[in-house]
């Protein structure tokens, strides 16, 4: 029981020393402060949460979180090669690729890629 004890205090001992030395050798400074600031979506957290909000930044993430999701349903398909026949998997993946030029289309036509509107 008393070691168990000692071990504790020595533990605790060197943890502290290693938060203290961690301390001192940091190079923060105030300069640095500003970027340790969370950052979320264009807006300062200290100020209103009520600031209008921009439409485009959110179309812009919206479609990266599609384009990212259809990356994520491209990789399960290069794997799937090998397991099925060559003619369904090429239709499927064509398809795919179509439904996917078809939305960028779609974007590009509404002016959704520029970011100067």
């Amino acid at each position: 029981m008393i070691l168990l004890l000692m071990l504790s205090i020595i533990i605790i001992i060197i943890s502290n020393i290693i938060m203290l030395l961690s301390l001192i050798i940091s190079k923060k400074s105030f300069k640095d402060r500003e970027k340790c600031s969370p950052f979320e979506c264009g807006f300062d957290p200290k100020s209103s949460a009520r600031n209008p909000f921009s439409l485009h930044f959110f179309l812009i993430t919206v479609i990266f979180l599609i384009f990212d999701v259809e990356i994520a349903l491209i990789f399960p398909m290069i794997y799937s090669f090998k397991m099925t026949n060559l003619i369904i998997w090429s239709k499927t993946s064509i398809f795919f690729i179509f439904m996917l030029l078809i939305g960028i289309y779609h974007e590009w036509n509404q002016n959704m890629l520029n970011w100067t509107n």
